[in-house]
């Protein structure tokens, strides 16, 4: 059963015990008025009808069928009792008074009786049970009460149709309205980002470009070279998932990422893909502590890992597994997607050969691919520590 039909359950069993629970007080309550009946015919009535509070209390909470069927028939039973004798019309006051259970406490399993054919053939029985004994004990079925009885099923019964449609369309376009708002709020933040790249971009790199362009005029040999070291931390905390915040024209707050555990960082990197589209979900260790060398090495590789994923793989979504001992970290990267023929890659291609596995062997670490048409890639890349 998928979440919406789960929620049009959920929304009929409450409303049933809700409607029954007060349809079931207001016929005691007016059976217990002085004069309607005897006290050891009440106290029978009142055992049956707290049996039905129970089975209502059950069906709110679990929705459960044999609680559905035990109320009914409980229900049933107490309304029966109510009723007795049969043998002559029943006083006008016990029938007014029995109403709301005939017609509302037992009327409200019709609410859970509306979804499927055999749950409607369930409520039909026990319609025609509760119409026959109301018009049995009133000796006519042209009377006030019996169609009071009616009223009350056929009323429960539509309605709980109408929620058993109407809940799941509803939710259903809920549902996609918020896909959309979700893709319109990721756009528009992808935009802003290309926005703020773009800036970023013009007040740092190009600047320090045009000026080497300009061989420097005006600019001392020290201050250039400060300039292009700024530059280059820039681009480095942009490359591990950083987001720079400015400060003034051509001036970027940055954090530092050399003393940042693993774990944050990785969540920089999750951050960074979803916003381009690729989810990745994480697994295994939460945070790891590495070297500055090699948690730069360890993180570029693995964002190449993710940015070959979400150019080539063909999904939307990416698994990293994180473990660790003593001596070495290791990540796994695996995603579903179109994956390749390793044979097939051409020697010219340098991205993994370099960005991954060059990069790793620097630091003492490695990577390897496996990877076959239709089944997926996986990467696994190991660090020391």
């Amino acid at each position: 059963m998928d979440i919406f039909g789960q929620e049009r359950d959920r929304l009929l069993s409450s409303t049933t015990r809700t409607l029954g629970i007060a349809c079931a007080g207001v016929s005691l309550v007016a059976l217990a008025f002085p004069g309607v009946t005897e006290p050891a015919h009440l106290a029978v009535v009142v055992v049956l009808v707290a049996a039905l509070i129970v089975a209502l209390v059950v069906v709110g909470r679990t929705g459960s069928r044999w609680a559905v069927l035990g109320g009914m028939a409980v229900g049933l039973a107490a309304t029966v009792v109510a009723l007795l004798p049969f043998g002559a019309p029943a006083d006008a006051a016990v029938a007014t008074a029995v109403i709301p259970l005939a017609g509302g406490a037992n009327a409200s399993f019709a609410f859970v009786l509306s979804t499927s054919r055999i749950r409607v053939v369930t409520a039909v029985v026990a319609f025609g049970v509760s119409v026959a004994c109301v018009s049995l004990a009133t000796g006519s079925l042209l009377t006030f009460p019996v169609a009071a009885v009616v009223l009350g099923w056929v009323l429960v019964f539509v309605v709980g149709v109408w929620l058993g449609r109407a809940v799941p369309l509803a939710a259903r376009r809920i549902y996609s309205i918020g896909n959309a708002h979700r893709a319109e709020r990721q756009a528009s933040e992808t935009e802003a980002q290309r926005r703020q790249g773009a800036r970023l971009l013009h007040d740092t790199v190009l600047a320090t470009l045009t000026l080497l362009a300009h061989s420097g005029v005006g600019v001392t040999p020290q201050a250039l070279q400060d300039q292009a070291a700024e530059d280059a931390r820039l681009l480095r905390h942009l490359r591990l998932g950083g987001t720079p915040q400015p400060q003034a024209s051509g001036e970027y707050s940055l954090e530092t990422v050399e003393e940042s555990p693993l774990g944050q960082t990785l969540e920089s990197v999750k951050q960074r893909f979803g916003r381009m589209g690729l989810e990745v979900s994480w697994h295994g260790t939460g945070q790891v502590l590495l070297p500055t060398h090699v948690l730069d090495a360890f993180l570029l590789a693995l964002a190449e890992c993710l940015e070959n994923v979400r150019r080539h793989a063909g999904v939307t979504e990416a698994h990293v597994t994180i473990i660790h001992d003593d001596s070495m970290v290791r990540a796994m990267v695996t995603d579903a997607g179109v994956g390749f023929e390793l044979n097939g890659v051409s020697e010219e291609r340098l991205g993994f050969k370099e960005s991954v596995v060059g990069r790793l062997r620097e630091v003492g670490g490695s990577a390897r691919l496996f990877s076959s048409p239709g089944a997926g890639t996986t990467v696994v890349l190991e660090a020391p520590r």
